[in-house]
């Protein structure tokens, strides 16, 4: 068993799971996509759920690292925000497969695994984005207490055009970039 079975499996767990759903994939069907045994994919993760996490913390990890340096507020709210959804579009650009298969396990039926999953990196986002616009109150007093819908409004919209473009009906380039934050700006500085 080698480090190459384990990223075999990850990486045809995450085409399954983006293409069908978590839930509609068994582990055998991982397992005979992957070229490994089930018992080779257990070793690496004791389950589908075990797959679920690594696949999660893998993939997960690098972007709440883009997103923790963009959210840190330096008194420019306009460069973080555009700092922030940059961060974002360019994680959807470089892993649009993955960026498909989390937003499917967001709205997973919220007992169930798949949200048990996304929950924990879904709050760290949402924190670290409360932080950044809490901290900009201290700067734009009418922001004061609104940062959780801040926080909401801002990730659902940048969601949003991030599943347009995984449809194929934009691109995420400069010009949305700057649309898309100069349009929130203006919800919240009204």
């Amino acid at each position: 068993m080698t480090s190459d079975n384990r990223a075999a499996i990850l990486a045809q767990a995450l085409q399954l799971f983006a293409a069908r759903g978590y839930d509609a994939v068994g582990v055998q069907e991982v397992a005979a996509a992957a070229g490994v045994t089930k018992p080779t994919l257990y070793h690496y993760f004791g389950s589908k759920t075990g797959l679920l996490d690594a696949l999660l913390a893998e993939q997960l990890g690098p972007l709440i690292v883009q997103v923790r340096a963009a959210a840190d507020y330096r008194g420019d709210l306009p460069r973080s925000l555009n700092e922030v959804t940059a961060a974002y579009f360019d994680f959807a650009r470089r892993r649009p497969v993955f960026y498909r298969m989390q937003l499917g396990l967001v709205f997973a039926p919220p007992q169930s695994d798949p949200a048990r999953a996304i929950r924990p990196y879904n709050e760290t986002q949402y924190h670290l984005l409360e932080a950044l616009f809490r901290r900009a109150a201290d700067d734009h007093g009418n922001m004061r207490g609104r940062q959780q819908r801040y926080a909401v409004t801002l990730r659902g919209m940048i969601d949003t055009y991030i599943g347009l473009f995984l449809s194929g009906d934009i691109h995420l380039d400069d010009a949305l970039l700057y649309q898309a934050v100069h349009q929130f700006m203006h919800g919240i500085y009204s």
